[in-house]
């Protein structure tokens, strides 16, 4: 199986170098970006398994360059930033990313944090010798193609990340059952949870639903339990 490739963006060449250091001992090809319009000449012309990003950048930031690479694949995105407010975060994960680490952060962690987006990424998008038998089915207006990964409303298809397609595809499957949001981090991000974690599925949620529901305001595929959880019926 051929190496995973991360694409590193940030401005600062050192941290570049410590986390091609890093990465590359534990076995994975490392692109590098200076700045966001870098990162999508590369995205362009390579197959990418994961994003490294910084927020604080010249010309586009951190969040427009999310915003962008989104167009161009959903491949995970993990964003590693000094700034570690909530809103900051939260920020983050509207534009698109799928996790968020801090600086100055731990070399465990951040090889942990890669290790487990690139394994999802891999086994959802049915990369490597994982091979899922083609399924599609209807709930409500929506169309899941499992074996491409792919869902459509009313046949028109939606660009979903990686995290909320799985976020989803968990709520459909087990519908009727009700998710906590520890249980729901846990499942999807497949991490212990921790605090500040309920913050993270809250955003990613409010931003399935824009894409999902005809009404996000009041929505009827993705429920909130207020105080429990999210289900569908």
């Amino acid at each position: 199986m051929e190496s995973p490739t991360i694409l590193v963006v940030d401005d600062n060449p050192e941290i570049r170098e410590i986390i091609q250091i890093l990465l590359t001992d534990e076995g994975f090809i490392i692109e590098e970006a200076k700045d966001g319009t870098s990162a999508l000449n590369i995205l362009q012309t390579k197959e990418i398994d994961l994003i490294i990003l910084d927020i604080m950048m010249p010309g586009l930031n951190g969040y427009q360059t999310c915003i962008e690479i989104r167009k161009i694949t959903n491949a995970p995105i993990l964003f590693l930033s000094a700034r570690t407010k909530d809103d900051d975060k939260t920020l983050g994960f509207s534009s698109g990313g799928d996790d968020y680490l801090s600086k100055p952060f731990s070399y465990n962690e951040l090889i942990g944090r890669v290790k487990a987006l690139i394994r999802r990424y891999h086994v959802y998008q049915g990369k490597g010798t994982v091979h899922d038998t083609p399924k599609i089915f209807q709930y409500r207006h929506l169309t899941i193609d499992e074996s491409k990964r792919e869902v459509a409303s009313e046949g028109k298809l939606l660009e979903l990340t990686d995290t909320e397609y799985n976020i989803l595809i968990l709520l459909i499957k087990y519908r009727g059952q009700l998710f906590s949001a520890q249980r729901l981090y846990e499942s999807v991000w497949e991490e212990p949870y921790y605090y500040g974690a309920n913050n993270t599925v809250m955003v990613h949620i409010r931003n399935l639903r824009r894409k999902i529901e005809k009404n996000p305001e009041n929505p009827c595929i993705i429920k909130t339990i207020w105080g429990k959880g999210y289900r569908c019926d």
